[in-house]
């Protein structure tokens, strides 16, 4: 397990109290949840209704037809198979097999070492199918399976939260709802690489906070966002970048004929 890369000396403590004017007790405190629970069982019962609902949904209409497409694309353009399977902390701690399109070259690093920024693993579909959150489609059968939620923290391997309990001594709290394919903290923007204490405690205080304030209303808007996030982000990759990308060369070869 490797340890974290460019940590600054900046406590935890005086981050949560600049970026979100709270005390590190109101950030890290995890008391009353179970009391929480045990008077939400409608929202539960609910939560679990919605999430057999659209996964199936999504299975049906969507992951029919376009996972075949996406996994011809992915044997072609590298070796090895459709899917990346890897063991994930889950709900109350226990692991589950989370699934997801593979998008890297086969390594030995998959399950010690998080992707990077401009890491040497990742194929060039495979950095389209992230910027576009595509790889993260099969996580729509974890859903059905339960093992998963549409909406909460987002599952990590063990060596993380191994390494970021290490940050944050209450990092277990989060692993008190089940994981989800998008939550509080992927819409408020900490999504990606954790390379630092800041990318850590910003995205578990938004953790923390979707388990403390956990409702239907919020999964909503949380799954309203993140759709139309990725709607935007799919069309920017498809069509609107090759057409910045054509004028872009278009321009330089005028430059390139006045110049001569």
């Amino acid at each position: 397990m490797k340890p974290l890369q460019n940590l600054n000396t900046t406590t935890s403590d005086t981050i949560v109290h600049r970026r979100h004017k709270k005390s590190p007790r109101d950030v890290y405190q995890n008391d009353g949840f179970n009391a929480y629970v045990a008077r939400s069982a409608n929202y539960l019962l609910a939560k679990r209704s919605f999430d057999i609902f659209f996964s199936t949904l999504i299975i049906l209409v969507v992951l029919s037809w376009l996972l075949p497409v996406l996994g011809s694309l992915i044997k072609l353009s590298s070796q090895g198979p459709v899917f990346f399977k890897q063991r994930r902390v889950g709900r109350n701690g226990k692991s589950f097999m989370c699934l997801k399109l593979r998008t890297m070259i086969i390594n030995m690093e998959a399950d010690e070492t998080p992707a990077q920024d401009n890491d040497y693993r990742i194929t060039k579909l495979g950095s389209f199918l992230r910027q576009a959150h595509l790889d993260e489609l099969p996580q729509f059968f974890n859903v059905l399976t339960g093992h998963m939620s549409i909406v909460g923290p987002r599952p990590h391997m063990a060596a993380d939260c191994i390494r970021f309990s290490f940050v944050i001594p209450s990092y277990e709290f989060r692993h008190s709802v089940k994981p989800g394919i998008t939550g509080w903290a992927q819409v408020k923007g900490y999504h990606g690489p954790t390379s630092n204490y800041e990318s850590i405690i910003n995205r578990y205080y938004w953790d923390a906070q979707y388990v403390r304030k956990a409702g239907l209303w919020l999964d909503v808007k949380i799954v309203t966002i993140t759709i139309s996030r990725i709607v935007r982000q799919t069309f920017r990759l498809v069509f609107l970048l090759p057409v910045l990308k054509t004028k872009m060369q278009s321009s330089l070869s005028n430059d390139h004929r006045v110049l001569h």
